[in-house]
């Protein structure tokens, strides 16, 4: 069993980052199901996760506005 290292600086953010990536997924295309994702490609998990980083410094740079 593989051993996860990330820890969350948050951890009660994990909800609505779940619900962002799900959003996310919907957004770009991508179907993600409850649970186990690890057979959609490595492309489309890139998309995911390239799109949340950009929406999240997108929100940042606006509110420093």
């Amino acid at each position: 069993m593989a051993n996860n290292s990330n820890k969350k600086l948050v951890p009660e953010a994990m909800t609505a980052l779940d619900k962002f990536k799900y959003e996310v997924a919907s957004e770009v295309g991508v179907n993600l199901k409850d649970g186990y994702n690890g057979d959609i490609s490595a492309r489309d998990a890139g998309r995911i996760g390239g799109n949340m980083v950009r929406k999240m410094i997108q929100q940042v740079e606006n509110n420093m506005k």
